[in-house]
């Protein structure tokens, strides 16, 4: 059986609802996908609770989203970058998560793997473990984090082949592969398509089964 999941990147984003979430790849200005962010700018969908490494710019990237009032809840660990993130905060129009760093990577590739929680050391004993379930293991306290999983993923990826294989360029793979593990639909944007069969097995880092959709850039 042939399949083709190459789609018009507005009728990719368009699957996307009022209140979803939605996780977007990227760690900085590498391996975000800036064109499914704009698309769903354009597609307009709000109340969304976007999972990211970071927030972008202001009016950049993720940041385009929330200056449209689309976002109503962050889950990330970085935000720095964008000031409108704490302003927004601060007036009470937004929700903030703060996950560290590994916790954040753990629990996408958690929720990817099937596994619905996990214990790990850090934060134990600071705000960002309270109301949460510790437990002791050889002395030492764990906190209870439960895994992220999204109803959408934007990511980016190098290459595709026709089925969703894809492959990654060096440092932009970061988040990528996990966040389209975790999520029901999955948008990769790429730069080059091939025909199925034509990509190295060796070199594919995400199989299709988890690649809903397909769009090139510049398209």
């Amino acid at each position: 059986m042939r399949i083709n999941k190459i789609m018009d990147i507005m009728d990719a984003v368009s699957r996307i609802k009022d209140g979803d979430r939605v996780m977007v790849g990227g760690f900085g200005l590498r391996g975000t996908p800036d064109a499914l962010v704009d698309a769903l700018v354009e597609h307009g969908a709000k109340d969304l609770t976007i999972i990211s490494n970071d927030a972008g710019s202001p009016g950049i990237g993720i940041g385009k989203l929330l200056r449209n009032n689309q976002v109503k809840n962050m889950i990330g660990n970085y935000y720095n970058w964008n000031t409108d993130v704490a302003d927004a905060f601060n007036a009470g129009k937004l929700g903030v998560t703060l996950v560290p760093q590994g916790t954040f990577a753990e629990a996408i590739r958690a929720a990817g793997a099937g596994i619905p929680a996990f214990y790990t050391a850090t934060c134990a004993g600071t705000k960002l473990a309270e109301d949460k379930e510790t437990k002791q293991f050889d002395g030492k306290t764990y906190v209870l984090e439960k895994a992220i999983q999204a109803d959408a993923a934007l990511i980016r990826a190098y290459k595709a082949d026709t089925l969703g294989n894809l492959i990654y360029c060096k440092t932009a793979r970061n988040f990528n592969p996990s966040m389209a593990m975790a999520a029901k639909y999955t948008i990769a944007l790429v730069d080059e398509i091939v025909e199925s069969g034509k990509l190295d097995p060796e070199c594919i880092v995400t199989p299709h089964i988890f690649v809903n959709a397909i769009v090139k850039e510049g398209r």
